[in-house]
């Protein structure tokens, strides 16, 4: 039998090269990630293809999973550690290679295959390592789905089949480019600045915008695991600086970022200025809603207020449903209801026909910025974002706190806010005038200023987000109403960013 993983075991060791080591808390809600070498080595990747192997049958899905890797200099040894594991429960590993999350997603349709699992640990720092898994195409495993894989590997609760084969799928990514560009090309030329912050969608993205019509100006295309410019993440304000300068220069349309495995993407406009993943899920969702008559969307809870209250999306018959962040969980919501589409304020937007396939792919999402422009050619991004209602909105901040406790930190915070929303207590100087716990807690005043707190699905940090309609002292009230509460918990420590 293969033996059971210890939390912890010393490099440079007989027992850290022959024995499975994985820490409990890479099990995350919806996906899985570690520091390779210091919370799971490869004989614990084994472990894990095992037990997701052993997942997939006792769920009685047909083991048939396709694999890929992202552009890490231990990726590819990683993914090979996990189809050992998945043979040796009996599966049938299809794997495609250097690859895209979305591009792995997309070869569940392509092959027919029910499952997926794909090694990328997405815009985290070089030295982690993860694995976004899946058995019912679109969707990606949920909290039970990972609660149980989390307990068959701890307890190594593993069953070993036979039946297990290994197929490299040749030249996958040209399947999957032909399928994105078997469209129509833009009429207007767009002159386009593809950011990919040395991640692997700088293989990919550059020319898929270029066969699409776009005039492309690479920046950071080139790939290097070592991210020597800042991580691949469109969120991060180097990053989208970076995309900033670059417009500026070349004097572009649009700068369109991906991240580190290209299901992301972030926007900055023609005049170099940035904007926030769900503003443009509200430009995107006026022009979606004008072809489509009532249309239904999803936005997660850290997404911006105007999803409600848009004048041009109410005129429209639009409706959206705030729900929990996270990409499988807004996946699964945006397959439920039937919305024709989902956006993250992370950047993970996710289309349902006739857009795409219910899953979150950068390269759709900048595909439809692209034809949201094509449909308004007399205006440049700046005036269709100046044509949303003014708010005043932060990034998204990230104070550290331990995977062990940053739960119940929220849970603390949810009930204080609770507490006062009860007996008529005040927040920033308003009443609340409402309170959302689906994912965390967003507390709204009565002038429509909100703040966010919530636990990070995949990093040991609290995610905090403020927004005010009102003006940005309000935003900043908002923020120290928020920060002070968090004060009060010292397992709560400092901010990547604050506004």
């Amino acid at each position: 039998m293969f033996p059971k993983p210890k939390p912890q075991l010393k490099p440079n060791t007989y027992a850290y090269e022959s024995e499975p080591m994985v820490k409990a808390t890479g099990f995350r809600e919806y996906d899985a990630r570690w520091l390779f070498g210091s919370e799971i080595n490869l004989m614990g990747v084994q472990a894990l293809g095992l037990g997701l192997g052993t997942l997939i049958h006792e769920l009685k899905r047909e083991p048939k999973i396709v694999t890929g890797h992202d552009f890490r200099s231990y990726s590819a040894s990683i993914k090979m550690a996990l189809t050992n594991g998945l043979i040796a429960a009996g599966c049938q590993v299809h794997d495609i290679g250097l690859a895209l999350t979305p591009m792995a997603y997309f070869a569940q349709f392509a092959l027919d295959l029910p499952c997926v699992a794909m090694v990328t640990a997405s815009h985290n720092d070089n030295g982690w390592t993860g694995v976004k898994m899946g058995v019912d195409r679109p969707l990606t495993f949920g909290p039970d789905e990972m609660a149980r894989l989390k307990e068959i590997v701890l307890e190594g609760r593993f069953k070993p089949r036979e039946g297990g084969s290994y197929a490299f799928v040749e030249n996958f990514p040209a399947r999957y480019i032909a399928d994105l560009t078997s469209r129509p090309k833009l009429k207007r030329r767009l002159k386009v600045v593809c950011a990919c912050g040395n991640g692997t969608a700088g293989a990919f993205a550059p020319q898929v915008l270029e066969k699409i019509g776009c005039e492309v100006i690479p920046l950071d295309c080139e790939l290097d695991h070592t991210f020597p410019n800042y991580n691949p993440n469109t969120e991060d304000m180097k990053m989208l600086h970076a995309m900033r300068d670059a417009v500026l220069a070349n004097k572009a349309d649009v700068a369109l970022g991906f991240d580190g495995d290209g299901d992301r993407c972030g926007v900055v406009d023609n005049e170099g200025e940035e904007i926030f993943a769900d503003k443009v899920g509200v430009m995107l969702a006026r022009d979606i809603s004008a072809q489509h008559q009532g249309a239904v969307f999803v936005a997660d809870v850290k997404s911006t207020g105007l999803f409600a209250t848009d004048p041009m999306l109410i005129k429209n018959g639009a409706r959206t449903d705030y729900w929990k962040t996270g990409h499988s969980y807004m996946k699964r919501r945006v397959n439920e209801i039937g919305a024709i589409a989902g956006f993250e304020k992370s950047g993970h937007f996710f289309f349902n026909k006739p857009f795409g396939r219910g899953y979150d792919d950068g390269l759709l999402f900048a595909f439809a910025v692209c034809d949201m422009l094509d449909r308004n050619p007399g205006k440049t991004m700046a005036d269709l974002k100046n044509a949303l209602p003014k708010t005043w909105g932060s990034p998204t901040m990230s104070p550290h706190c331990p995977d062990e406790q940053k739960y119940g930190v929220v849970d603390a915070v949810i009930a204080h806010f609770e507490a006062e929303k009860k007996k008529g207590g005040k927040v920033a100087g308003q009443p609340i005038r409402d309170l959302n716990t689906v994912n965390g807690v967003r507390v709204t005043v009565e002038d429509g200023t909100w703040g966010l707190v919530r636990a990070s699905s995949n990093k040991p940090e609290l995610v905090v987000v403020v927004e005010s309609p009102a003006s940005e002292t309000r935003m900043r009230e908002m923020f120290a109403a928020i920060d002070g509460v968090l004060r009060t918990h010292k397992e709560v420590g400092e901010y990547n960013q604050k506004i």
